[in-house]
């Protein structure tokens, strides 16, 4: 008997082969924009927006202010390119292992960025200018969606880093188990560290892992195109070894 089972990223019956991996190409370069576009932009308004120190102010409170569109903005194009990204990695692992829980949490990623840029924080820490030092007694409704979203956001990115470590892991591919697994432990730990000192900063280095291992990830599956399927036939072959009878990967011979 005979078992037919499709690779990553299998063309649907009169689907165009050539429009599908055009249209996967496209949505995994979102992962190449996401990163470096959200940093640079957030870069920049810390080095000119007035009144604003990232020792003492997380980023998100660009959001506020006359100048705070631009960071809402920056919110919401990132978080809609991770989302893209992450419908690109699903087309690209869809029938591997981590090919569901990993792009799920990276679409996740996705929407709590766009939710962290809608419900913007209140004023608070001396921003913006003139706005008292510490915090204020009382928080509105969109700072507390606010103080949710993001952590929820940053919490599902990693995750998604240590699912796909299990993958990489199975599949021999040591190098990228080991960088994805780093990336993970990295972040969690600048983000969970205990004490005030220092949290804006430290918050804004795991932002710029988190996205360096999109921007990572993301520019293998384009350069590399036999990571694309080689990870999914691997899988076949070594549930072939376990099965009994004859499974066919498409394409070969039989």
């Amino acid at each position: 008997m005979t078992e037919r089972l499709t690779t990553a990223g299998a063309i649907a019956p009169g689907a165009s082969s050539e429009t599908t991996t055009t249209v996967t190409r496209a949505l995994l370069a979102c992962g190449l924009v996401a990163g470096p576009l959200y940093v640079v932009v957030a870069l920049l308004q810390v080095l000119f927006r007035d009144g604003f120190d990232l020792s003492r102010q997380p980023l998100s409170m660009l959001s506020l202010g006359d100048l705070g569109w631009i960071q809402i903005t920056n919110f919401v194009v990132g978080g809609l390119l991770a989302v893209g990204f992450a419908v690109g990695l699903r087309r690209v692992l869809r029938g591997g292992r981590g090919g569901t829980w990993g792009p799920r949490l990276l679409v996740l990623y996705g929407v709590g960025l766009i939710a962290g840029g809608v419900f913007v924080p209140d004023p608070a820490l001396g921003f913006p200018p003139g706005t008292p030092d510490g915090i204020p007694d009382q928080f509105s409704w969109h700072a507390i969606l606010h103080a949710v979203a993001p952590p929820l956001a940053f919490l599902s990115l990693i995750v998604a880093c240590f699912i796909l470590v299990r993958r990489f892991a199975a599949l021999g591919q040591r190098g990228w188990a080991a960088y994805s697994a780093a990336t993970g432990v990295a972040c969690l730990a600048l983000g969970a560290w205990p004490g005030q000192d220092g949290l804006s900063v430290r918050l804004a280095v795991a932002t710029v892992i988190a996205w360096a291992w999109v921007l990572v990830l993301a520019t293998r599956l384009l350069t590399e195109p036999a990571a694309m399927t080689a990870p999914v036939a691997a899988e076949i072959q070594h549930a072939a070894a376990k099965k009994p009878g004859r499974v066919q990967v498409p394409g070969s011979d039989g």
